[in-house]
């Protein structure tokens, strides 16, 4: 007979999978990164518990062309500054993707918050413009010109924070408990640029970063990087404490809850 396409993978094809997986070669993304202050209640009001604010306000938009071989990625995050117990970290509120093919691992495994989008990273001579959209509307717009070169920083590992979950087949609750997973990234840096330039938030009601408002810009730079990325569960969460935070994995709240938030439109 022949294979069925769709049919159960061998033991040996599943591990033969998990091997090649477990030793991808270092792949780079040319981004520009935008740090920003913001009012420190907006911070407070985003971060589901168990997380808190971290010390400054801070949000960060990172734009990036990701250079994997023969299947170009867009990818962008928009986070604000936030820390669980002694761990510092980011709190991604939404992260554009070009390809499903980003979106599905992140989602089902990480339990990222990836929604497909367009992300643009240009750069003409010494101009670059960075931008995030989705529904026809760039929410993030990132415009400057390139300046001097900046040392390179000591790789470093980060912290972001998901809550990974599945709302319940009969629309309440959830199926099983959230959990609030830590993945962290060794990131090596192999050139950086700064870039002197300003941030533009438009307003967009799949995307609402403009309540993120730039107070204080603390820089923008113009890079390329790897990274690797390992995820753990630090602790299972409070559904009831999660659930008014749910729609913000969702464009429409009816996707989340039998119905949209009380006073919408």
């Amino acid at each position: 007979m022949a294979r069925v396409r769709y049919g159960a993978r061998t033991e040996a094809e599943i591990s033969a999978a998990r091997r090649t997986s477990s030793k991808l070669p270092d792949i780079w993304s040319t981004g520009v990164v935008a740090v920003w202050e913001t009012d420190p209640d907006v911070v407070a009001a985003v971060l589901p518990p168990p997380l808190k604010p971290a010390e400054r306000p801070l949000v960060r938009a990172n734009i990036s062309k990701v250079d994997l071989p023969g299947y170009p990625l867009g990818a962008g995050s928009v986070a604000v500054a936030a820390r669980h117990g002694d761990v510092e970290g980011w709190y991604p509120l939404v992260m554009p993707m070009t390809h499903e093919r980003a979106l599905t691992g992140g989602r089902e495994v990480f339990g990222e918050p990836k929604k497909l989008g367009e992300v643009t990273v240009e750069r003409d001579g010494l101009v670059v413009r960075a931008a995030l959209a989705r529904h026809g509307i760039a929410f993030v717009e990132v415009r400057g010109a390139v300046g001097a070169e900046l040392p390179l920083p000591e790789p470093v590992q980060k912290t972001d924070f998901y809550f990974k979950f599945l709302p319940a087949v009969d629309g309440s609750g959830f199926d099983g408990d959230p959990v609030l997973v830590h993945c962290t990234r060794n990131e090596k840096v192999r050139r950086l640029e700064s870039v002197t330039g300003d941030v533009v938030l438009r307003e967009s009601m799949y995307d609402p970063v403009a309540d993120l408002t730039v107070r204080r810009l603390v820089e923008i730079t113009i890079g390329e990087k790897t990274t690797d990325q390992q995820g753990r569960v630090a602790e299972r969460v409070s559904a009831e404490a999660l659930l008014p935070y749910l729609h913000q994995r969702y464009d429409d709240p009816r996707q989340a809850y039998d119905g949209p938030p009380e006073g919408s439109v």
